[in-house]
């Protein structure tokens, strides 16, 4: 399924057409595989939250007075939505709510509405403007984030699209990370830079880009170290990748993804922090929704830095990955089935 836009104008998929698009099963069964698939990606989060709202509800109805309140924040911020997050939802169902009395399922379908508007400005597919040719995808992340595979599948969705892709080895300080990219460029039938290990980064990004320019390539993928422990070392290589780049593009990188493991809970808050600062980032990739997840750190990194969440990524294939969709993230993670009310059908 092709999922970035083209053009930077182009409209988002509607539900019907994301449902449509398949990868040779038929749309509903494909898209119900898949959000099964995230439903139980964020089960780490998804039943703490609903365990605690549970326990606290007890199984008949409470009254949203201000000690429910304040339970409920507890119970959020335990699920690694953050202490902001967790204020914000609390204060806008005690407004809509308060002295009332709810239902657990009544409590988390108010939670999944208010996460799906904070997620909604967010979910916005990778633009590949057909203006740029080469397109120029900068890759960051920290080692073990899971970029280089994130790398293969973005190849791997935009060779499907018919778009000729080049890749470039940029990480040359893990000979293993190069050795992966070569594999992912041979699954995908993409074009790849790549020099022995040690071998100058920006050195490697220059040449890719020329490459793919003289070969009317359509995206460039570039993959970067991750070694975030030697910061200022890592900022001063990402910077002089910028710069070379731009000798050939004024213009490149189009755009500098951020590759977050979504196990990583509220840590992900300073990699972001400390990535925006170094390479300018301009979206987020999340992978590793496999069932360890702290999935509610999606939604605080929403409401704090509100860069646009791409895709996330549930398994290791290529069709494992999927762009995010603000309201089935939302009601998948307050254990509801997504697209349904719980009232009426009793999904839990």
């Amino acid at each position: 399924m092709a999922w970035f836009r083209r053009g930077k104008d182009a409209p988002a998929p509607t539900a019907e057409q994301e449902s449509a698009e398949t990868d040779g099963a038929t749309g509903p069964a494909q898209k119900r595989g898949w959000l099964t698939r995230l439903r139980d990606g964020l089960g780490r989060s998804s039943s703490r939250l609903a365990e605690g709202i549970s326990g606290l509800v007890g199984g008949g109805r409470r009254r949203l007075d201000d000690d429910t309140l304040e339970e409920l924040e507890d119970i959020l911020i335990t699920a690694d939505l953050g202490p902001s997050t967790a204020a914000r939802l609390v204060a806008e169902l005690g407004k809509r709510r308060f002295d009332q009395e709810l239902s657990e399922a009544e409590i988390r379908t108010e939670f999944a509405g208010d996460i799906g508007a904070i997620l909604e400005p967010v979910a916005r597919p990778l633009a590949v403007d057909p203006a740029n040719r080469p397109h120029v995808v900068l890759v960051v992340g920290v080692n073990g984030s899971g970029k280089t595979t994130t790398i293969g599948k973005l190849a791997r969705n935009q060779r499907d699209a018919g778009l000729t892709v080049t890749m470039a080895a940029g990480d040359t300080f893990r000979a293993a990370a190069i050795d992966q990219l070569r594999i992912w460029a041979e699954r995908t039938d993409s074009a790849i830079v790549a020099r022995d290990p040690g071998a100058d980064a920006a050195g490697l990004a220059f040449d890719a880009l020329k490459q793919a320019q003289e070969g009317g390539c359509d995206l460039l993928l570039i993959d970067t170290a991750g070694r975030l422990q030697n910061k200022k070392e890592l900022m001063d290589e990402l910077a002089k990748i910028v710069r070379v780049l731009r000798k050939i593009d004024e213009r490149a990188p189009h755009d500098v993804l951020l590759v977050l493991d979504a196990t990583v809970g509220q840590n992900a808050h300073s990699q972001v922090e400390a990535f925006r600062d170094m390479a300018d980032v301009t979206g987020l990739i999340v992978t590793k929704l496999d069932g360890t997840a702290r999935g509610g750190v999606v939604v605080s990194l929403a409401e704090k830095f509100g860069l646009p969440v791409h895709a996330v990524g549930v398994g290791e294939s290529a069709e494992d990955m999927r762009p995010f969709a603000a309201q089935d993230y939302a009601r998948s993670l307050m254990g509801l089935a997504p697209g349904t009310d719980e009232n009426r059908d009793g999904a839990a």
